[in-house]
């Protein structure tokens, strides 16, 4: 099985809102047997919360109820072994994890998204300061970056 962890600063923003995204299109796909998400933050101060609830009204509004059973956790050392792929949400969060991960793991960090293929964003922003319409943005681009995962995962899985 593919493992893929979406991974934002406290996790209860915008990685439970990717692997919503994610583990909705696997299912869409016919693709959930063979793949799975998780999602974790660089923070613990979160740990074992809810999303946020702006968060959970956006991914329900969009039909993503994967999102009500998700709880906050830090990345801990065991997922850069036990995942294939973990997508850091930003730069930042990109940092965090290159510091904390084994130099022979270090290819399975990337950022999510650049899978989306636009070039002019490759960074969600954080929406836990903001209001509804920066929830909003960040569920547009969590939508086309996990189609991107998966479209650029099935080219490369076969």
């Amino acid at each position: 099985m593919f493992r893929i962890l979406a991974v934002c600063m406290g996790n209860i923003c915008r990685s439970p809102l990717a692997a919503s995204v994610l583990m909705a299109e696997l299912e869409r796909r016919g693709w959930s047997q063979r793949m799975a998400v998780d999602s974790a933050g660089t923070y613990a101060g979160h740990q074992g919360e809810k999303p946020d609830p702006r968060a959970v009204a956006i991914a329900m509004s969009r039909g993503y109820g994967q999102i009500q059973k998700q709880r906050s956790r830090p990345v801990v050392a065991a997922d850069f072994e036990r995942f294939d792929l973990i997508l850091a949400m930003d730069r930042d969060n990109l940092g965090q994890l290159e510091a904390g991960c084994p130099p022979h793991l270090l290819h399975k960090l990337q950022l999510f998204l650049p899978f989306a293929r636009w070039p002019e964003e490759t960074e969600v922003p954080d929406p836990y300061y903001g209001n509804a319409a920066g929830f909003e943005r960040v569920m547009n681009l969590c939508e086309a970056g996990a189609r991107g995962v998966l479209d650029r995962l099935g080219e490369d899985l076969g």
